[in-house]
């Protein structure tokens, strides 16, 4: 595992897997135009690294998550499945046997043991000091023409629960205001909006402290949909499999990872509100200006050589897919232990998370595609699940051409949609309100009788299993 996002990048490059630009490009436009046309070209391109921004001498790392080989190099694993066992054995504690079935439950006991986060005195992060520093130094990219200017787009935003001091760990986008004051986009049903708006009812100020360019698997774990209350620093541990080592703020009441290059210390007032945005988001289109919360910058902390780290989003596919494809197979297992029927789920690139939602499962009782529906738009953050399509667990949801083929044909539109309003992400402009809107269920299982379906089901045409054998071996022969 790699505690350091230089020795990350490094391995990338000893890979072959990062491609260095020695050639100044500017942070304003160019190297988010760069970093499209990688994300879009075959397998999601190199992780990129740009030596020389123009105007600074700090170096920018983008696309660094962007495909499933540098996804699971970041989270020490060979494959995400291979993850997605690892928890699912967790969560599935079962008494020993005997000594040898002890002997082997160690390593796991031992991995519960170093979950916790542990304070340490001194971190690299603070080897530059500057009260008065400003955000005028980083090289902070603006990434589309009608921005409302420049984002830091990959923070690791550390608050605390001003009456509960549980922490909450969130990627919020901030725009630059200017050198000493960012916008704070945190979305209503995040995390560290429940913290402010605790602190609005308190007439308190929250503290915030912005952690950047952190080890590897922490900006990933700072994506993912953790349950509420829960420390994102708990999954850290379990996927670095080591404790996560922290180190206090300087001027306010926080911990930050040891291993960032770069903390923005602060805070944000209650009751200020300024216009953020418009944003390219990662719907593909401009998010709409809105009034957010403003953080105000106490003190900048850094390397004496640090690493921006940066994240462009926009038309998918794009870097987050990847980083969505994570928590896709990582959850899988806890979803499972409330609807064991789930065989597995998927959200396409194209669906941006939560528009598209492909669910098979191991049908049991009519009714049952429908009563999957409604967990999921009960369940966590997969509330925001806009189009639920529900197949049988023959089907591979990791097949789009699959998918549309069965829709098409198992799907009769005035039987197997439901509707319902719920709760939608900000995000959505397609709905007529803000954060609420209309969601869709497709059934397309096959019906039963018990169903109200009397007509006999057709059967898929499929070739024997010795046919479909020499079939291979006759073509393996062929010059094609």
């Amino acid at each position: 595992m790699y505690s350091d996002l230089n020795d990350f990048l490094a391995d990338l490059e000893k890979r072959g897997l990062l491609a260095r630009i020695a050639e100044p490009v500017s942070p304003d436009l160019e190297i988010a135009a760069v970093t499209d046309r990688v994300c879009k070209s075959p397998g999601g391109g190199p992780a990129l690294l740009f030596d020389a921004p123009s105007g600074f001498d700090i170096p920018v790392a983008s696309n660094v998550y962007g495909s499933n080989e540098r996804m699971c190099l970041a989270l020490g694993v060979k494959t995400l499945d291979d993850l997605a066992k690892e928890i699912d054995e967790l969560m599935t504690p079962q008494m020993p046997e005997g000594i040898m079935d002890a002997l082997k439950m160690l390593p796991m006991v031992g991995r519960l043991r170093d979950l916790m986060p542990k304070t340490v005195k001194d971190a690299a992060c603070q080897e530059v000091v500057q009260k008065d520093g400003t955000l005028d130094s980083l090289p902070i990219l603006k990434c589309w023409p009608d921005d409302g200017g420049k984002y830091i787009t990959f923070p690791l935003v550390f608050t605390k629960d001003p009456e509960t001091g549980v922490r909450n760990i969130g990627t919020y986008r901030m725009q630059v205001f200017d050198g000493r004051t960012t916008g704070m986009h945190w979305q209503r049903h995040k995390g560290g909006a429940q913290h402010y708006r605790v602190a609005e009812r308190l007439g308190k100020r929250l503290e915030v402290a912005v952690a950047l360019s952190a080890e590897p698997v922490l900006p990933y774990c700072a994506t993912a949909p953790m349950p509420e209350g829960l420390d994102e620093l708990l999954l850290g541990g379990f996927l670095a499999r080591r404790r996560i080592e922290l180190v206090k703020c300087v001027t306010v009441d926080l911990e930050v990872p040891a291993s960032s290059h770069i903390v923005l210390e602060g805070y944000v007032e209650p009751g200020e509100r300024r216009r953020e945005g418009p944003f390219g988001d990662h719907t593909g289109l401009y998010s709409q200006p809105d009034d957010f919360p403003v953080f105000h910058l106490t003190c900048l902390t850094r390397r004496k050589q640090p690493t921006y780290l940066t994240t462009v989003v926009g038309v998918p596919p794009m870097e987050d897919y990847y980083l969505g494809l994570a928590s896709e197979r990582i959850f899988l297992p806890m979803i499972r232990k409330t609807l064991p029927e789930i065989v597995d789920m998927h959200f396409p690139a194209e669906g941006i998370f939560h528009n598209l939602v492909v669910v098979s499962i191991d049908k049991r009782y009519p009714g049952h595609a429908r009563k999957i529906m409604n967990a999921f738009w009960g369940l966590g953050q997969l509330m925001f699940s806009k189009t639920i399509v529900v197949v049988d667990k023959d089907v591979d949801v990791h097949d789009l051409s699959q998918v549309t083929w069965i829709v098409g044909t198992h799907m009769d539109p005035l039987r197997d949609i439901q509707m319902t309003k719920g709760p939608v992400d900000d995000l959505d402009d397609a709905a007529e309100l803000p954060a609420y809107g209309g969601k869709m269920g497709i059934d397309a299982t096959k019906k039963w009788a018990s169903e109200g379906y009397n007509r006999t089901w057709p059967l898929r045409v499929v070739t024997t299993e010795a046919a479909g054998r020499r079939a291979a071996d006759v073509i393996g022969r062929m010059k094609i």
